[in-house]
C-alpha cells in the first residue's frame, strides 16, 4: 500500500486466491479475473518507476493516469475484501445444533449471493480499467515512462537567497557560529596546537528551513581568508556528481578553472584534478546539502587529508549522512529572543527597534507555531507584512503555510518538499500519514506502528515481524528530520513523536492533492468529493457539531476513520462505514452515549480504539465476528467472544478479561486489568509477548506466583514487564526454584508490588544488558546486591524499595561502571556519598533503612573543591530519598549538610522525604535549612523539594 500505487501491491495474492481457492466462479468470471491480475501486474510494473521519481515534477497526463489506476486499484481491493470476508469468515462457535445447522444452510446462500456480486462488480472494474488502458496507449504513457521523459525541468532552488545575505542581516547566527568555529578548532589561541594542524571535517544537520546553509555560509565567509583556497558547493537532492567537482575546481581557482563546465572529463578524472590541485594547499571546503551517505563518499575521495590544519563543514537533513561526513553538530532552533527579533525585524524593518514593538499573545502564538525555525517565521512575516496587529489573530486562525499564493509561503512549501520526494515511496506513504492527527499532537510510537500496519502500509520479508520493521520506518523519519522525537524523560527512549507544524502543513496539502486523508472541516484546496474519500479525520477539538447523517451516507468508500477529542453528535455514525479498516475514537464526547450494538457489522476492522469521556462501554458479543481484528485497545468491560480473535496482536482494556486469553497465540501487546487466577497459568501460551502490563487487585497465592513464574519462562520476546496496584509477599528462594529467569531483551521492569525477600539472582548486568528502567522492592540488600544493581549497563531509571537495615558499597570512580547511565533514583532508604580521603580516588554510597540508621558516616576532612573525583552515579538528575530525623541520633544538621551533593555533578532536582515524628520544629527546620544549603553551593543549585511526614 502506497500514496501512489494505492492498492496494487496487495491485489495479487487476492486475485491468484480468488482464481485457485474453493469459491466455485463461473468461467466467464474466472477469465475476468486472470485478466485482471496481468493487467494489474503489468501497471504496478510501471507504477514502480513511475514512484521513485520526483513526483514534483511529473508530466501532469502520468499523474492522471496513475490517480485513476490507484483509485481504481482500491475499489477492486474493497471488492475482494468484501467477498473473501463474506465467504471465509466464519463465527463464534453456536453450542445450538439447530442454531448451527440453520447458520450453515445460510451461509450457503450468502456464498451463491457473494459469487453473483463479485461478478457484477469485477465486469465494472474491468470496463473501467480499459477505458484507462486505452489512455495509456493514446498518450503512450508506456514509452513515456520507460525512456524516464515524464519529469520537467528543476525548478531554481529557493534557498540559494540564504548564500548571499549578509551576515549583519542574519538573526541567531552568532551564536551557533561561535560554536561551529570551535567544533573546528578554530578557538585555539596557539596556531601551532596539534588540533590546529589536523584536518577537522564538521557536518551540520537539522530539518529543512532551519538555516543550515545559511550559518555554514556565514562561517566561511568569516573564515576563508585564513586559507590558501576555498570553495562553498551546494549538492542538492538530484544532484550531478560531474557537475559537483567542477564547481569545486571552479570555486578553487576560478582563473585556473574558468573554463571547467565545458570539458567533457568524467568524475575519475575530477576526482585526481581536485587531489592534485590540493596535495600542498591549506584549504576550507563547505559541501552544502549532502542528501545520501553514497554521495558523499564519492566526494570524500577528492579531499586530501594533509597535516596542514584543513577545515571541512557538510550540511544535511539526515542524521546518518552527518555521522558519516564528520563529527555532528546538531543546530538548534532560533532562542524566543531571536525568534522575536527575526519576527519584529521582518515585519517593521532592520532600522526599528522591534522592542518597541510589545509581543501580544497573537504573536507568541505565531511563535510557537515557528518553533524557532527561520523559515517558518520569515513565512509567516510576509503573510502578516502590511495588516494591522488587530487582523494578525484573523490571518493566524484562517490560514496554514499552504493555503496562500504568498511566494514565500510557497518556496517554505517547496523547500520542505525536497525532503518528502526524496523519500522512498513506503515512507512517503507512512509520512502522510501523519497528517491524521492535530497540530502539537503527542503521538505514541506503538499505536502509530500499529496503525500503519493494519493499513497495510509495512510489506514485511519473510522472518520479519512487522512492527520492527515498522519501526525502522519511524527511526528513518527522524533521522531524516522529518518528525521530532519526544524521549522518555528519564530512560531515554523515544516513545513518541510530533510534526512540525510546517511539515504537518505540507503533508495535509499533499494528502489532499492525492485523495490520501480528508480532513474534516479543512478548507485545502482540491478537496477530494466526499464520494472519493478513503481516509477521515475528525480534527474538531472546539467540539462543534457535524452533519453525521450527510456524512456517512456521503462517503461509502472510507477505510479509515480517527476522530480526536471531539463531539460527536450521532452515536454510531462510524459504525456505519461499512468497509473500515482502522477505527481510532480518541477521548470523544457522546451526544447520547456511544452505542455499539453493530460494531460486529465492521468485518474488515484490523485497527479498533475506542477510548472516550464518560461511563465505561459495553462492548458487543459480536465483537468475536471481527477475525482480521489485530489491535483492540478499549476503555470498556470485553466479551468473552474476543477469544476467538485469533489475528490480536495488541490488546488493552481497562476491564476484566475473560477465561480462554492463552487462545490469542499472537499478542504481542497485553495490557489489561483485574485478572483471574486462571490468567497466570493461560499466560504460558504467549510466547509472543514483548509487552505485558496487569493490575491485580487481591494479591496471588503461592500457586499462581508459581504459574506466573513458569509462565515468564516462555516468554523470551518480552521487553516490558509491568506489574501494578496490589501486593504479594514473594518468597524469592521459591521462585527461583520455580525457575525464576527474567528474558533478555527486557528494557522496562517494574515490579513494585511484588516485595522480593532478596534480590532476584536474574536481575544482573550478564543477564539484563538492555534493562533501562527498574522499579522493584526488595526486603533485604547487601553490599553485592547493589554493586549489581549498579553494574547495570544500560540503567537510566531506578526507584529501589527496601527495609534493609545495613546496606554500605565502596566503589572505585575509576573503574566506570557504577550507575554510569542513571538518571532518576529513588529509594526508601537514607543515603549519603562521600570519599574517604584526599588520596582515596573512591567513593562511598551509603544506604541505610530510615528507622534504624547507622552511625553516622563523617567527612574525614577533605575539601572536595580541590579535586572532585567522577565517581557514582555521573549523570544523575533526580535524587529521592527518606530521613528520619530521631535515628540520625543528634547528627541530622551534620548530615543534611553533608550528605556529599558535590559528587553527582549532574543533580538538577532533590526530593527529600522527612520523618519527624516527635522532633521539635526548631530542629526540623536546622535540618532543613543544612540540606538547602547543601543544595545553594552546588554548582547546578539543584531545586529542593521536601516532604514532610509528621
Amino acid at each position: 500500500m502506497s500514496v501512489l500505487t494505492g492498492a496494487l501491491g496487495s491485489l495479487a495474492p487476492k486475485l491468484l486466491k480468488l482464481l485457485y481457492g474453493e469459491y466455485k466462479l463461473q468461467k466467464d468470471v474466472r477469465k475476468q479475473v486472470q485478466w485482471l491480475h496481468s493487467e494489474l501486474e503489468s501497471i504496478h510494473t510501471l507504477l514502480r518507476r513511475v514512484a521513485n521519481e520526483p513526483w514534483d515534477r511529473l508530466d501532469e497526463q502520468v499523474k492522471v493516469w496513475a490517480r485513476e489506476v490507484r483509485e481504481a486499484s482500491y475499489d477492486l481491493e474493497d471488492v475482494l475484501d468484501t467477498f473473501l470476508v463474506r465467504v471465509d469468515g466464519g463465527e463464534p462457535a453456536d453450542p445450538s445444533r439447530l442454531r448451527r445447522a440453520m447458520k450453515n444452510m445460510g451461509k450457503v446462500f450468502t456464498k451463491a449471493k457473494a459469487r453473483h456480486d463479485i461478478a457484477g462488480a469485477i465486469d465494472d472494474i474491468k470496463k473501467h480499467l480499459h477505458e484507462v488502458a486505452e489512455r495509456r496507449q493514446k498518450y503512450k504513457l508506456d514509452e513515456m515512462i520507460m525512456s524516464k521523459s515524464i519529469t520537467s525541468a528543476s525548478t531554481i532552488d529557493p534557498r540559494l537567497t540564504a548564500m548571499y545575505k549578509e551576515v549583519s542581516q542574519l538573526i541567531g547566527v552568532d551564536k551557533s557560529g561561535d560554536e561551529l568555529i570551535s567544533m573546528l578548532n578554530l578557538s585555539q589561541p596557539d596556531d601551532d596546537a596539534p588540533d590546529k594542524k589536523t584536518m577537522k571535517k564538521v557536518s551540520i544537520v537539522g530539518v529543512g528551513g532551519l538555516g543550515k546553509t545559511t550559518l555554514a555560509k556565514a562561517v566561511y565567509d568569516k573564515l576563508k581568508s585564513q586559507y590558501d583556497c576555498g570553495a562553498f558547493v551546494s549538492v542538492g537532492r538530484d544532484h550531478d556528481l560531474v557537475k559537483v567537482f567542477k564547481d569545486i575546481l571552479f570555486d578553487l581557482d576560478k582563473i585556473r578553472y574558468d573554463n571547467i563546465h565545458n570539458t567533457g572529463r568524467g568524475v575519475d578524472l575530477l576526482i585526481r584534478e581536485v587531489r592534485e590541485f590540493l596535495e600542498n594547499k591549506r584549504y576550507f571546503i563547505v559541501i552544502d546539502d549532502v542528501w545520501e551517505v553514497r554521495t558523499w563518499d564519492t566526494i570524500k575521495l577528492a579531499l586530501v587529508e594533509k597535516n596542514r590544519g584543513s577545515k571541512v563543514i557538510t550540511t544535511t537533513r539526515k542524521f546518518n549522512v552527518a555521522e558519516e561526513a564528520g563529527e555532528v553538530y546538531k543546530l538548534k532552533p532560533l532562542s524566543f529572543d531571536d525568534s522575536t527579533k527575526l519576527f519584529y525585524t521582518r515585519i517593521f524593518g532592520a532600522d526599528k527597534k522591534y522592542l518597541d514593538n510589545q509581543p501580544n499573545d497573537v504573536s507568541d502564538k505565531i511563535l510557537k507555531k515557528c518553533a524557532g525555525i527561520p523559515l517558518a517565521i520569515i513565512t509567516m512575516t510576509s503573510l502578516l507584512a502590511g495588516k494591522p496587529e488587530c487582523e494578525w489573530s484573523m490571518v493566524y486562525n484562517s490560514i496554514g503555510f499552504h493555503t496562500t499564493d504568498n511566494r514565500e509561503a510557497e518556496d517554505t512549501m517547496t523547500i520542505l518538499s525536497f525532503s518528502y520526494y526524496d523519500l522512498p515511496p513506503h515512507l512517503r506513504t507512512c509520512l502522510l500519514y501523519l497528517s491524521t492527527y492535530p497540530e502539537d499532537y503527542l503521538i505514541r510510537k506503538d499505536s502509530l506502528i500499529r496503525k500503519w500496519i493494519a493499513e497495510g502500509f509495512i510489506d514485511g520479508k519473510q522472518g520479519t515481524r512487522l512492527f520492527e520493521l515498522g519501526e525502522r520506518y519511524f527511526n528513518d523519519l527522524i533521522n531524516r528530520s522529518l518528525i521530532q522525537p519526544v524521549e522518555n524523560e528519564w530512560n531515554g527512549r523515544v516513545e513518541s513523536c510530533r510534526v512540525h507544524d510546517m511539515v504537518l502543513d505540507l503533508m495535509r496539502k499533499l494528502s489532499s492533492d492525492e485523495n490520501f486523508i480528508a480532513i474534516l472541516g479543512d478548507n485545502v484546496e482540491g478537496t477530494p468529493a466526499p464520494s472519493c474519500v478513503r481516509r477521515l479525520a475528525n480534527q474538531n477539538r472546539i467540539a462543534e457539531h457535524i452533519n453525521s447523517e450527510t456524512m456517512v451516507t456521503g462517503m461509502p468508500k472510507v477505510r479509515s476513520y480517527t476522530a480526536f477529542e471531539c463531539f460527536i453528535d450521532s452515536r454510531d455514525q462510524f459504525l456505519r462505514f461499512k468497509l473500515l479498516r482502522v477505527l481510532d475514537i480518541v477521548y470523544c464526547r457522546f451526544e447520547k452515549g456511544c452505542h455499539l450494538e453493530h460494531l460486529g457489522d465492521l468485518l474488515h476492522l484490523r485497527y479498533l480504539r475506542i477510548r472516550f469521556h464518560g461511563s465505561s462501554l459495553e462492548l458487543p458479543i459480536q465483537l468475536g465476528n471481527l477475525k482480521l481484528l489485530q489491535t483492540l485497545d478499549v476503555g470498556g468491560t470485553l466479551p468473552a467472544s474476543i477469544v476467538h480473535l485469533t489475528e490480536l496482536v495488541r490488546l488493552c482494556a481497562e476491564e476484566k478479561v475473560p477465561d480462554g486469553i492463552g487462545k490469542l497465540v499472537s499478542l504481542e501487546e497485553l495490557s489489561i486489568e483485574y485478572v483471574a487466577k486462571r490468567f497466570f497459568k493461560e499466560l504460558a501460551s504467549l510466547r509472543e509477548l514483548r509487552v505485558l502490563e496487569f493490575y491485580l487487585s487481591d494479591g496471588a497465592d503461592e500457586s499462581m506466583q508459581r504459574d506466573f513464574v513458569e509462565s515468564l519462562s516462555n516468554m523470551q520476546k518480552l521487553q516490558r514487564l509491568d506489574v501494578v496496584d496490589s501486593s504479594w509477599d514473594a518468597d524469592t528462594t521459591m521462585w527461583e526454584a520455580a525457575g525464576f529467569v527474567l528474558p533478555r531483551p527486557l528494557h522496562y521492569l517494574s515490579l513494585p508490588v511484588i516485595q522480593f525477600s532478596k534480590l532476584p539472582l536474574c536481575i544482573n548486568p550478564t543477564r539484563l544488558p538492555n534493562l533501562a528502567h527498574l522499579d522493584l522492592s526488595v526486603t533485604t540488600m547487601d553490599e553485592q546486591d547493589l554493586e549489581l544493581l549498579a553494574r547495570l549497563p544500560a540503567l537510566c531509571y531506578l526507584r529501589l524499595l527496601t527495609y534493609s537495615t545495613a546496606t554500605v558499597s565502596n566503589i572505585n570512580a575509576g573503574d566506570g561502571c557504577f550507575f554510569q547511565k542513571l538518571r532518576y533514583f529513588e529509594t526508601s532508604a537514607t543515603v549519603q556519598f562521600e570519599q574517604p580521603n584526599e588520596e582515596d580516588t573512591s567513593v562511598s554510597l551509603h544506604m541505610w533503612n530510615g528507622e534504624d540508621a547507622m552511625p553516622f558516616a563523617s567527612r574525614k576532612g577533605y575539601d572536595s573543591r580541590k579535586a572532585v573525583p567522577s565517581g557514582v552515579m555521573p549523570n544523575l538528575e533526580v535524587l529521592d530519598f527518606v530521613v528520619c530525623l530521631r535515628a540520625l541520633k543528634g547528627n541530622y544538621s551534620d548530615y543534611c549538610g553533608n550528605i556529599g551533593l558535590e559528587y553527582l555533578p549532574s543533580l538538577r532536582e532533590l526530593r527529600w522525604k522527612i520523618i519527624s515524628r516527635g522532633m521539635p520544629a526548631t530542629e526540623t527546620d536546622a535540618a532543613f535549612g543544612a540540606l538547602r544549603d547543601a543544595c545553594n553551593v552546588h554548582p547546578n543549585h539543584p531545586t529542593f523539594r521536601m516532604q514532610h511526614i509528621y
